[in-house]
């Protein structure tokens, strides 16, 4: 006894080595043994960041691993230790500022995170108690073993065991929206044989530990019965299994047993932690920090070898007028020259442009808004816009190379409607009230119309096969709903096309029949079963719902006609079809299957066949689902035997799968081909236009979904992500099913195959063109499945694993779409991780609008959210949130654009202000015996950055628009100019630093050839070295600022206040600040220099022309460059919009002075 104590405590704790958990029904004692209750984690779901505690000291980490930030935080701690020749408020009080800023911000959006966790872990839940009483507590308090009572359209608060459901059929409904995306119902079944008295349930679940996959779940119920009878042990699995962000519908109440809890949920496990992600720009700045730092320790470490070498000549030490004191002469002489390279350092500081970090988040922070105050973003159905949640990645919009979208509810609306059917060759479309009777159905093939009287029993026979073919269940109407439906059908026409009446138990309502069966409800795993249900309305046929284990269905006559529900051989991915077997009142047993045509055609009778493909294959190009409708009469004996096989499988706890697959096999044979449907799955808003756009854009798009193949791939077509012209390299389970080989190496063969089509034959691209551009591959489109995309993942042998993904990704990459499917979420993130660290690490973008999609948005660099109707977990976790797809093109190409655009000249314009600003004051130690004398007043140091120059450059960081949005979105390839980081590459950054070296040299020796006679005043008087700074200085000013007036394609009138408003403050501030005896200053260097200065014509001279000649360049360069209008974008020969000039070097070189971006 004691050996199984502790077996059992071993066995509750989840330690990796053990691969099951036991778990006790509502605590309770089972036999005679005492319970030692396993510990579990609790129920609370945690997804902030930092908690009260370790904000301060978790944030400050992070913000001081920037290089800048550290870099700061040192000279700030030299400026306070040695005696440096300007004050530590220069670099101390932006610093604080910058840290400050990011804090809070950084803080507001944990804070709301915490909200948010709040939220789900405060939810009251109802727990069963023994002695039938209940009792509310807090979500984040239930333990594993709880027995919990759900109500319909709650949400599951963990994941649970079916125990007990209001319904009679001991099932119950949920949709999973927010864990697969898909908001279909899906059905659960109780444990057989339970207690249903709950409060003297006596039962332990032994079952797996916990593991992310959804569609996975392998346990097994020991139940102890309290009227003697034999303990029975039930098999568990996925149909028992009722996980955690689920919502119960149809069904009033459930009872359940919690089994994994909190962050051991499936839903938590598929959850991508959050990490912090860096923008491009980020990592660019940090490159040319590094540049500039070694710059700065050139100059310094010059500056100190000079000083010394200097000073080693007789009497230059130590001057007559400047003797040195005792303390001097007793210093360290290689502690005094650390301390004079710490000085140096300190002086040439500003060439590290500090207020850029200021600038930048502000200009993120602000410019963030132009997205959410955007209203072509606005959408009136859900009266919300867009959502920034991270404006740290702005600038990442226009640097998209791989985008990863959802499928349903992103690029469809999850809402299938029914086209058109074929039967016996004959094809059946829907038509308005207006249409003719007669003459309804046109053939794919040549038909005899005499044919159109015989096919009367096919059609019955075809619609029945809809009406029962299914697992749709109805949900009642209310009496309102009744009362209304009756009026409706009072004066009720038949319209229906071609079939004989709908018995008039339908109306038309724009379009739409919406019959009393419909006004019920409908029910179903999948949204097509739906739509199939309620085509069949359209042609005659209701199905009326199920009584106990009998269908209903009302036929053309008004009659209704009833069958006995034998069995259902559920949808599976790998037959791809579904069945029923029924029983009608005349004791006929019949099978009735629907499925994929390339699933039901070797099936059936080969003659039939051929009447129905050319229907189904036409349909399939246009886009839609198509399912192919076969049925086939049982005998007594056949029944029989496929009865017995049936329940013996079902009641396997081992190989289950393989034993039904096996009797599935064996009774779906020898068919008869009744006909086809065509079902559409409505895109969203825009959605093929959108996805053409990014193609355009030279984006790779990919599609991860948790859907089905077949749909999934309609809606491929339907977005034009594959073409008529496509080829589809398969690799999935159905495409690895041989049975002579195994599976790997089937795989292996497959993808050798597949890379030699896609890769190594295909011609290289022509004009060098990059992968990503490139469109000679064109024809190739690749799908995958979950399971196939495992083995490429977690193959056997790490080397085989790395050789796969290897494979993969170059397949991938040179096709023209990409389709996932039957992706767990986790999975979804793996895939985005790949492709995101693959060589090149390109910018990977992730959309989706449920939970399920979570992980991927948090692991690409930009996750997007959709505002669906799927909840608000994508919405909360993403970066950005938009309320439709269509919205992402005008995201990407014309705000993205921008963004990039405009942060990239902040950053390259602040490097190059700081390099004129400090190459003069360098020079200037040549002629100063390396003193570190400061060429320019404390206040021009201090205020350079802070006020006379930064805004100016926020201004135009916010409202610059080079090219227009509509030209912009009109052509998308203008996006490919601005790919891989086109304008923070080495090439622009040495531009701008060479034009930055050749201003500096101009401004300090243009002012040494004026300074080569001193006396530039009337009356004599010599000026001095502040007033030589001062000339240097307001030539700086006026240049940098005229500079960026050059540069400006879009003026408002904000740009002209601030660019005018600095230059007249600099001027203002200059008079202001020298004309008045400051009492708080010990020493006032700047009295009357400014106004002195101008009182002198050759100041002015110079002034203006070093002004001009530093200009002289850009504005050749604008002169001289023929203006070029925007051509309209050319059709390329796979389909693509090509610019007519694909070259990125007029956005690069010329700092967007090139007029053929201007438009007007």
């Amino acid at each position: 006894m004691l050996r199984r104590r502790l077996t059992r405590l071993l066995g509750g704790g989840s330690p990796a080595g053990l691969t099951s958990r036991t778990i006790y029904v509502g605590h309770r004692k089972y036999g005679t043994d005492t319970i030692i209750q396993p510990k579990f984690c609790d129920n609370r779901i945690v997804s902030s960041k930092y908690t009260v505690w370790n904000f301060l000291p978790k944030n400050l980490f992070e913000q001081f691993r920037r290089i800048a930030n550290f870099y700061f935080l040192i000279i700030f701690l030299v400026q306070v230790i040695v005696d440096t020749p300007t004050s530590p408020v220069t670099s101390g009080l932006p610093l604080f500022f910058v840290i400050t800023v990011t804090a809070i911000k950084q803080g507001y959006e944990d804070w709301l995170r915490h909200k948010a966790d709040n939220e789900v872990n405060k939810y009251l839940v109802t727990e069963v108690l023994e002695g039938g009483r209940t009792q509310e507590k807090e979500s984040e308090k239930i333990k594993v073993g709880d027995v919990l009572e759900v109500k319909e359209d709650e949400t599951f608060p963990c994941d649970l065991i079916l125990l007990k459901s209001s319904r009679d059929d001991d099932t119950c409904f949920v949709t999973t929206a927010s864990l697969d995306g898909e908001s279909n119902h899906k059905t659960h079944y109780t444990v057989p044989d339970a207690e249903k008295d709950l409060e003297s349930i006596s039962a332990t679940i032994e079952c797996e530990q916990p593991q992310p996959d959804l569609y996975k779940f392998v346990g097994r119920m020991h139940i102890t019965y309290s009227d003697n009878r034999e303990p029975a042990v039930r098999s568990l699995g996925p149909e028992n299994l009722l996980l955690k962000g689920a919502t119960l519908k149809n069904t009033q109440k459930i009872c359940a047993v919690a089994v994994y809890t909190g962050m051991e949920t499936k839903m938590a496990l598929n959850y991508q932690g959050k990490s912090q992600k860096r923008s491009v720009v980020e990592k660019s700045i940090n490159a040319f920090l590094l540049v500039y730092l070694s710059i700065l320790v050139s100059k310094a470490l010059v500056c100190t070898t000079l000083k010394y070498v200097w000073e080693i000549k007789l009497g230059q030490d130590e001057p007559w007028y400047n003797q040195k004191t005792q303390r001097e002469k007793d210093t360290y002489l290689y502690l005094k020259m650390f301390t004079d390279f710490l000085s140096f350092m300190v002086l040439f500081n500003f060439i590290i442009p500090v207020s850029m970090y200021v600038t930048v988040e502000m200009q993120k922070f602000l410019g963030s808004f132009f997205i959410a105050w955007d209203r072509d973003f606005f959408d009136p159905e859900i009266q919300e816009g867009a959502l920034v949640n991270t404006s740290d990645l702005n600038e990442e919009l226009g640097q998209v190379e791989y985008v990863f979208t959802d499928k349903t509810g992103t690029l469809t609306q999850n809402n299938m409607e029914f086209i058109e059917c074929c039967i016996d060759g004959f094809q059946y479309k829907y038509r308005d009230a207006g249409s003719e009777l007669d003459g309804f159905c046109v053939t794919d093939g040549p038909v005899n119309k005499l044919q159109q009287k015989a096919g009367r029993e096919k059609e019955e026979l075809f619609l029945r096969a809809l009406c029962l073919c299914h697992t749709v269940q109805v949900k009642e109407p209310t009496d309102l709903q009744v009362q209304q439906a009756t009026q409706r059908d009072a004066p009720l026409l038949d319209h229906m096309d071609g079939l004989q009446g709908s018995g008039g138990h339908g109306e038309e309502e724009d379009g739409e029949v919406t019959p009393l069966g419909e006004q019920r409800g409908f029910i179903a795993s999948s949204p097509d079963e739906v739509a199939l249900v309620k085509g069949a309305m359209r042609y005659g046929f209701t199905f009326l719902g199920m009584e106990s284990k009998n269908m209903k269905v009302l036929n053309r006559n008004n009659d209704v006609e009833m069958y006995e529900l034998l069995h259902v051989l559920n949808f599976d991915p790998v037959r791809r079809r579904m069945s029923v077997i029924v029983r009608s009142k005349s004791g006929e047993t019949l099978l009735f299957c629907k499925g994929a045509d390339s699933s039901i055609f070797p099936r059936v009778k080969q003659e039939e066949v051929e009447r129905i493909r050319t229907h189904v294959e036409r349909n399939a190009t246009e886009g839609y689902r198509t399912l192919c409708v076969a049925y086939k009469s049982l005998s007594a004996e056949e029944y029989s035997q496929a009865d017995a096989g049936l329940r013996e499988a079902r009641l396997a706890l081992q190989d289950r799968e393989a034993m039904l697959m096996a009797v599935y096999n064996q009774v779906e044979t020898g068919m008869s081909l009744i006909g086809a449907t065509a079902v559409e799955d409505r895109l969203q808003e825009e959605a093929a236009e959108t996805m053409e756009a990014l193609q355009g854009a030279g984006m790779k798009v990919w599609v991860l979904t948790g859907d089905k193949m077949e749909t999934a791939k309609s809606t491929c077509y339907a977005c034009r992500l594959f073409q008529r012209s496509t080829e589809l390299l398969e690799l999935t389970v159905r495409t690895l099913e041989d049975g002579s080989r195994k599976r790997e190496e089937r795989l292996h063969e497959l993808l050798l195959d597949y890379y030699k089509k896609a890769v190594t034959d295909v011609p290289p691209a022509k004009g060098g063109a990059t992968r990503s551009w490139c469109k000679a591959n064109q024809d190739y489109g690749f799908i995958i499945d979950g399971a196939t995309l495992s083995m490429v993942l977690n193959s056997s042998s790490d080397a085989n694993s790395s050789r796969y993904k290897s494979l993969f990704l170059q397949i991938c990459q040179n096709c023209t779409a990409v389709l996932c499917c039957r992706m767990a979420p986790l999975q979804k993130a793996q895939i985005v991780k790949m492709v995101k660290n693959s060589k090149g690490s390109p910018i990977t973008l992730s959309v989706g609008d449920g939970a399920n999609d979570v992980s991927m948005i948090l692991e690409a660099h930009v996750g997007i959210g959709i505002k669906g109707k799927e909840g608000r977990q994508a919405v909360r976790n993403s970066d950005y949130a938009i309320p439709k797809l269509k919205h992402l093109k005008k995201l990407l190409l014309a705000h993205g654009h921008l963004y990039y655009v405009r942060i990239a000249h902040l950053v390259q314009y602040f490097f190059y202000k700081n390099l004129c600003f400090i190459l003069p004051q360098f020079l200037y130690q040549f002629f100063c015996g390396y003193s570190q004398q400061p060429l320019y007043d404390a206040a021009y140091l201090t205020m350079y950055n802070i006020c006379f120059t930064s805004m100016p450059i926020l201004a135009y960081s916010l409202l610059e628009q080079h090219i227009s949005m509509e030209v912009l979105l009109s052509n998308a390839t203008l996006y490919r100019e601005i790919a891989k980081n086109a304008m923070l590459r080495w090439g622009p950054f040495f531009y701008w630093t060479l034009l930055g070296v050749f201003q500096g040299l101009l401004f300090f020796f243009g002012v040494r050839f004026l300074f080569s006679n001193a006396a530039l005043q009337d009356n004599g008087q010599v000026f001095g070295n502040w007033s030589y700074g001062t000339i240097v200085f307001t030539v700086l000013v006026f240049t940098v600022t005229l500079k960026l007036a050059l540069d400006t394609r879009h003026w408002t009138w904000l740009n002209h206040f601030v660019i005018w408003g600095s230059l007249a403050f600099y001027v203002f501030f200059s008079f202001f600040w020298g004309g008045i005896i400051w009492p708080f200053l010990r020493q006032q260097r700047l009295y009357f220099v400014f106004a002195n200065m101008l009182s002198s014509v050759s100041a002015w001279l110079v002034i203006i022309l070093l002004i001009m000649l530093s200009l002289l360049p850009d504005i050749l360069l604008s002169v001289l460059r023929k203006p070029q209008r925007q051509k309209k974008p050319v059709e390329s020969s796979a389909g693509v919009p090509q610019s007519a000039q694909s070259s990125a070097r007029p956005l690069l070189m010329s700092t967007f002075s090139d007029e053929s971006n201007t438009v007007v």
